[in-house]
């Protein structure tokens, strides 16, 4: 049995545990630490698809503040569409699936144009694909492949330099679908 007398707790802590007891109750639920916030500025991007956290019914929407929130990666390379060495900047590809809980195999990527290229999930596996939000410092502008650019690391990946990568390197990107 129970001894009452070895469960007793000093005035003070016994005042401290039920402050905390209190406060614990009167706190309201905490949303999901990965929910999307709301954009406050122009949507960008917005993704779809076999996601798990969305902030527009079932789409993740992101304006340049939010994918600026993102760890940001600098790519320095000539592409095929440069002349010259180019230094891109924007978050890499899988911390944008991972921020949006992303479950699918496949990326259908789609510029403002319409125009859209499928990637395998294991492209932005095994390379730093990023989606270049500036080049050389300045925000893309449309007519510079903006506002998002799907670029991949083709100076440090020569095997990248080919049709297939060049055809999933969507610039103009204005939404993704995973699946």
């Amino acid at each position: 049995m129970l001894d009452r007398r070895r469960c007793y707790l000093n005035p003070l802590a016994n005042t401290l545990l039920r402050c905390l007891l209190a406060s614990l109750i009167a706190l309201p639920a905490q949303a999901d630490p990965l929910s999307l916030p709301m954009p406050d500025g122009k949507v960008l991007l917005e993704i779809s698809g076999d996601i798990r956290y969305t902030n527009n019914g079932d789409k993740a929407c992101f304006d340049r503040e939010m994918l600026d929130a993102l760890p940001n990666r600098v790519v320095t390379t000539l592409t095929p569409w440069t002349d010259r060495e180019r230094q891109f900047r924007g978050p890499l590809l899988r911390d944008l699936l991972s921020r949006v809980g992303a479950q699918g195999d496949q990326l259908r990527v789609e510029a403002l144009n319409h125009f859209s290229g499928e990637i395998p999930v294991s492209d932005i596996q095994n390379y730093a694909v990023i989606l270049a939000m500036t080049m050389d410092g300045e925000p893309l502008a449309i007519r510079d492949f903006g506002p998002l650019f799907v670029l991949y690391p083709f100076d440090e990946n020569p095997e990248l330099n080919t049709e297939n990568i060049r055809y999933r390197s969507v610039w103009q990107v204005a939404k993704i679908h995973v699946h």
